[in-house]
């Protein structure tokens, strides 16, 4: 029993104690000052934009065929290559002229020369002037008149994929920035040149396709590579800004935290009215001045001030016996 009383009392004075103790610190902590950094509106330049994926495509791909079926004889382009309309990109012989021209090479070479110069070969023409960006076939290779032997591109675009939500921000001739995946240092600018009628679904998302036309094409551009698009909405130049963080909503009103000497704080809010924002700065169309002292909360982190008693756990020195 009187062990049972011991535990008892001394769980209550383990409870006055802490109770004291969390008077001490929040009694020490509440006499912080709240800090203030002191800023000022600038001129500079704004910009709202739509940002997105696509992928580089060519803006008119075709697909190259022979007329007829039969063995290729020669290839006169490199992939890669610029080609012209009606340049001839390769040879190749019919089925026919390719069995006669075995037989009649076992009879010897000048019958082969001869029925070489009277049955001409195949050759395939370019139906346009572009670059040609695959080619399917080797020399010798018998192929069919369903067969793709070329591809042509007459430019490569970037395909952007567009949210339907933001479909309604984009115009036809606003300007872009490009960027590649693989390339990330390499940045091309490009215009808005054509926006899809039809959406496709896409993660039960509706998404529009929009051709952008870079003003520009590097060596390393590819079809297929993944691109990321920065399609410039609006822009304004020399307008006055504030970092986003400055601007305050109080009670429905936007408003920031202005020095004001005459202020019974020193400071006042101020309403303002604004306009466009990046993400990191907010336009400001009205309610402040260039000359105007804006004030934002500093976040740096301060140890309370120990004003109202000291910790009962930190050990203490005894006085000096007299």
């Amino acid at each position: 029993m009187q062990k049972r009383g011991k535990l008892i009392w001394g769980v209550i004075v383990s409870v006055v104690v802490l109770g004291v103790a969390g008077f001490f610190v929040f009694k020490g902590s509440g006499s912080s000052e709240k800090r203030y950094t002191e800023i000022r509106p600038f001129r500079g330049e704004i910009s709202s934009s739509v940002s997105t994926t696509g992928a580089v495509e060519p803006q008119n791909r075709v697909k190259i065929q022979s007329s007829v079926g039969g063995r290729i004889e020669e290839i006169l382009v490199a992939e890669g290559q610029l080609v012209k309309k009606g340049a001839v990109l390769a040879k190749l012989s019919s089925t026919e002229r390719a069995a006669l021209l075995d037989a009649a090479r076992v009879q010897g070479k000048s019958e082969q020369a001869y029925w070489s110069n009277v049955y001409k070969e195949t050759s395939v023409i370019a139906p346009m002037s572009g670059q040609v960006i695959v080619r399917s076939v080797e020399r010798g290779q018998t192929v069919t008149a369903s067969d793709s032997l070329f591809v042509l591109s007459d430019r490569l675009i970037v395909k952007a994929f567009v949210d339907e939500t933001d479909i309604g921000r984009v115009k036809i001739g606003q300007k872009a920035v490009i960027g590649l995946d693989a390339y990330p240092e390499i940045r091309v600018n490009g215009v808005v040149d054509h926006i899809y009628y039809e959406s496709h679904l896409q993660n039960n998302v509706n998404i529009y396709n929009v051709d952008v036309i870079p003003d520009r094409i590097p060596d390393v551009f590819r079809s297929g590579m993944s691109a990321n698009i920065r399609i410039i909405v609006e822009e304004k130049r020399g307008i006055l800004l504030l970092p986003l963080s400055a601007v305050q909503n109080k009670k429905g009103k936007t408003v920031v935290l202005e020095k004001d000497s005459t202020a019974e704080k020193g400071h006042r809010y101020s309403p303002v009215k604004t306009g466009l924002q990046d993400g990191r700065n907010i336009e400001i169309l009205e309610g402040l001045s260039e000359s105007a002292v804006v004030l934002l909360p500093d976040t740096t982190y301060v140890l309370p001030k120990n004003k109202g008693g000291a910790n009962p756990f930190t050990p203490q020195r005894r006085p000096r016996q007299q």
